[in-house]
């Protein structure tokens, strides 16, 4: 029957429930079974065979995923609740209740169910409240809440954290990316300033902003001499740099004549030119020179360039530090537009990407590193 289902379901994701919940091991068709205390993890692993189980297990497996998807947390509960929903129902109608009254019931209490709980709630401000919020999500382990917990400090809460396998025996460390990352590295490696660890390191650089590929050394010619003559190096951010646009660069910069790198632009189509349009906020630039534009490069001026207080150039990644403020009218309006943007996505990997800009605008990325003694140990934390 629908209740002894149901029953089956709840016991297999209730026991998970709660700071006290116990954890279960799922078997896998290869390899060690995984131990684990998400219900979540649990709900999904269940394929029962018989159709009206398998019907059953899908709707609890769905309203954990939105729950997951939409809080991250919660999940064992909101499939118990979805499993007794189910089993009242069923109870209702198997008395003789209409359906659809049934239905009504359901959704008035509903209702009443949301606004006492918000009558409820109060807003969590203090580090010490998020780490025991943090910690309980933890199963209770008071460093792993606390490393949360710093993590919503270093980057707010409008950063993303984000949360990887530590490649030493570290139980937990957090790292934060100050200022603005991105996946670009140098175009050439004899950009590099340290030779050493093959980076490029500039100091209160000029920063050039161009949705174009920089085939010849001509429109940027005039920028190159202005820079040149203020002392200041010069990054250059293109969709490409080739040809003899590179080759010049590269001989300017080991003649000495000129401190200059070039990276490719982030992102690709539309998504390019939305972070470019971040990283000329934060950088302070006027312009991002594209075929709309009425500007030409060769017309543009030093105080029209972006500017930061540190750049650091990896053969992955450049890292912008120190650029404007993030509490600047500018800076704010253009997150104010960034999670508008989000509540009307209806795209996960859309929201995803914005939220990614959301963070690099607003406070950066801070990276948990979770280590242990097995790989068991360090999935279930991760």
């Amino acid at each position: 029957s629908i209740r002894e289902i149901v029953r089956i379901l709840e016991d297999a994701v209730g026991c998970t429930a709660g700071p006290k919940g116990l954890t279960v091991a799922i078997s896998k068709p290869y390899g060690a079974p995984e131990v684990t205390k998400d219900g979540y993890k649990v709900i999904k692993s269940i394929k029962p065979e018989d159709p009206l189980a398998q019907a059953i297990a899908n709707i609890i497996t769905q309203s954990a995923s939105q729950c997951n998807d939409k809080v991250g947390d919660g999940t064992t509960t909101c499939s118990i609740l979805t499993a007794k929903v189910i089993e009242e129902v069923s109870k209702a109608k198997a008395a003789g209740a209409d359906i659809v009254c049934i239905k009504d019931g359901v959704l008035k209490a509903k209702e009443a169910v949301l606004e006492a709980l918000m009558s409820m709630k109060r807003e969590i401000l203090s580090e010490e409240e998020i780490a025991q919020v943090a910690t309980i999500s933890a199963n209770g382990d008071k460093n792993i809440g606390s490393k949360i917990a710093q993590c919503v400090k270093e980057v707010g809460k409008d950063g993303v954290i984000t949360v990887e396998e530590s490649k030493g025996f570290k139980e937990l460390d957090v790292e934060k990316t100050d200022g603005m990352q991105f996946d670009r590295g140098y175009l050439s490696p004899y950009f590099v300033t340290n030779s050493e660890k093959m980076l490029v390191e500039f100091e209160n650089p000029y920063i050039l902003l161009t949705e174009k590929k920089l085939n010849i050394i001509q429109p940027i010619l005039p920028i190159l001499e202005n820079v040149a003559r203020s002392g200041r190096p010069l990054l250059i951010i293109a969709e490409d740099v080739e040809g003899e646009a590179l080759s010049t660069l590269v001989l300017n910069k080991l003649r000495g004549g000129l401190h200059v790198a070039a990276v490719k632009a982030p992102g690709f189509g539309d998504r390019r030119k939305d972070m470019l349009g971040d990283i000329a906020i934060l950088t302070g630039a006027k312009h991002v020179i594209n075929d709309e534009l009425a500007i030409k490069m060769e017309d543009l001026t030093l105080a029209e360039l972006g500017t930061a207080k540190n750049i650091r150039i990896t053969k992955d990644t450049t890292t912008i530090i120190g650029s404007v403020d993030n509490s600047s009218t500018n800076v704010q309006n253009r997150i104010s537009q960034i999670k508008m943007q989000i509540e009307s996505s209806t795209s996960d990997y859309d929201k995803e990407k914005l939220r990614e800009r959301l963070a690099k605008l607003s406070g950066g990325v801070a990276v948990l590193k979770v280590g242990g003694s097995s790989e068991v140990e360090v999935k279930e934390r991760k």
